[in-house]
């Protein structure tokens, strides 16, 4: 169990780490507490002192913007905004990132910015602790209003409309309540707002790629070094010397990464007849390590988003300041997403490579690493299917944040498409994944040709646990469901020491 406190100070990364990992309890500070309560007050103050328009407090929205409101209809206001902008479609969002949502709108919404109630965000701490998850679609949202129709999902449940699905059961807001012996939130002046603005559903899907991205990093520098010793490839090209003339950190890093786990070899070792290996070989530094870069950076931005304020207006009491500006925006992210899909797309598409030099029959590898090819196809089929997913990672990562589409007559007329980004993100990082297995799946079976010379201990035990879920390939088998064990391997079975 993880225990979190919401507090003023800035959250790292391991924090949404540890809430896809494992059960997490959020709690609030006092200081928290306090912060939104005070910043409650001053905006209650005032409405009631001046009679000037402020936007979404007592306005309409968007287009509407110089539509005044009367005071006996605010909550009537933000509870029509919640209800109206609910207009998700398409796929539901699993569970896992919907978690982050809530994590992320709690902490958005606790820095004291927002003009929300204490209950609401409370109740939503509810939702995190109890494991009450909003239904939440992902077609929606533009990205710059914020994430309007994916949040506005996540936020019915509140007010006793929408859908959760709460122990393994789907039901309605209002049934939730009744289950729960809850009253719904009576949504104040801006709170409507407050839950609808922000970035939190591109954040939470760029959040959930990158640290699946984080960790295939680490992978693909394994799995490409136990594939370079099935290749009975040269270990020269990952000498320190090399990367200290070239001093990019992320070459810098995959050139260590794969020295320590050739560390050992055999087969590393032993006299080459050949003078140099094809690229997708002996460049896995400068690719791997250029990855390591935008991954590095993407962190950074991530980081900063999820400790932000990204609603609208932006409420600041100590100051008597409320300000309508745009920190709803997703161009930061979009731009960065795009960048993750396509520097993690690079690490399935060089994979891909060495998986085709390993069936090629080079070096004392029969051809499709099978005995008897022929009769038998053995491992030409996975390198299709390797080669097709690769080649749809291509077109998915075509930027989404060189497109914007205007909307609310134009008010809005630049908008980042970071959902879009954000979701096409998560479908490129599933692809490498199986990128990833189909190559392990061929090294490990390649491998067993070299014998009875072994490669180094940490990547004899990475074949070792393998071949605990996928066999050697003798003669032609049903290979779909190998595929589907290396899949999982990859993605959930790497703890092997």
């Amino acid at each position: 169990m993880f225990f979190h406190t919401i507090s003023t100070a800035a959250t790292g990364i391991e924090v949404p780490e540890k809430i896809l990992a494992e059960e997490t309890k959020l709690e609030l500070s006092e200081q928290v507490i306090q912060n939104i309560e005070k910043c409650r007050n001053y905006l209650d103050k005032k409405i009631g002192n001046t009679g000037e328009l402020i936007y979404g407090v007592n306005t309409g929205f968007g287009a509407l913007h110089n539509v005044a409101v009367g005071e006996k209809k605010l909550e009537q206001l933000q509870r029509n905004l919640v209800m109206s902008h609910a207009c998700g479609m398409g796929r539901e969002v699993p569970a896992e990132v919907v978690r982050l949502m809530l994590f992320l709108k709690i902490q958005s919404l606790s820095y004291g910015f927002s003009g929300v109630q204490v209950k609401t965000v409370k109740r939503l701490v509810e939702f995190f602790n109890k494991g009450i998850y909003p239904v939440v679609y992902e077609q929606g949202s533009l990205g710059a209003s914020g994430d309007l129709a994916p949040l506005a999902h996540l936020a019915l449940p509140l007010i006793g409309l929408g859908q959760v699905d709460f122990e393994g059961r789907r039901i309605s807001g209002e049934e939730l309540h009744k289950m729960m012996g809850w009253e719904p939130v009576v949504l104040q002046s801006k709170e409507g707002l407050a839950l609808l603005n922000g970035t939190q559903f591109m954040c939470a899907c760029g959040l959930w790629s990158l640290i699946r991205a984080r960790k295939l990093m680490e992978k693909a520098d394994m799995i490409g070094a136990l594939s370079l010793d099935a290749f009975d490839g040269r270990p020269e090209p990952f000498t320190k010397e090399v990367h200290e003339v070239r001093p990019h950190m992320g070459q810098a890093e995959s050139a260590a990464s794969i020295r320590k786990f050739l560390e050992g070899s055999e087969l590393a070792g032993r006299k080459k007849e050949h003078v140099q290996d094809p690229y997708s070989f002996r460049c896995m530094p400068q690719v791997h390590g250029a990855t390591r870069d935008c991954i590095r950076y993407v962190t950074q931005v991530l980081t900063v988003e999820m400790n932000a304020a990204t609603d609208n207006p932006t409420i600041f009491p100590d100051k008597d300041l409320i300000v309508s500006a745009g920190n709803f925006h997703g161009q930061p992210l979009a731009l960065a997403l795009d960048f993750l899909a396509i520097a993690t797309a690079e690490l399935g598409n060089i994979s891909e490579r060495r998986t085709n030099q390993l069936v090629l029959g080079k070096r004392g590898l029969p051809p499709f690493l099978v005995a008897k090819p022929g009769l038998n196809s053995g491992f030409m089929i996975p390198q299709y299917t390797a080669a097709s997913i690769v080649s749809q990672n291509k077109q998915l990562c075509t930027p989404s944040s060189v497109d914007s589409i205007d909307s609310s007559q134009a008010q809005e007329d630049h908008v980042s498409m970071g959902a879009n980004a954000a979701l096409k993100c998560m479908r490129v990082v599933d692809n490498v994944t199986r990128v990833l297995s189909i190559e392990l799946f061929n090294a490990v079976q390649a491998l067993e040709f070299r014998r009875p010379a072994k490669t180094s201990p940490v990547l004899e035990k990475l074949a070792a646990a393998f071949r605990h879920h996928v066999p050697f390939i003798e003669d032609d088998t049903l290979m779909y469901p190998l595929l589907h064990k290396a899949e999982k391997f990859v993605k959930d079975g790497w703890d092997f020491n």
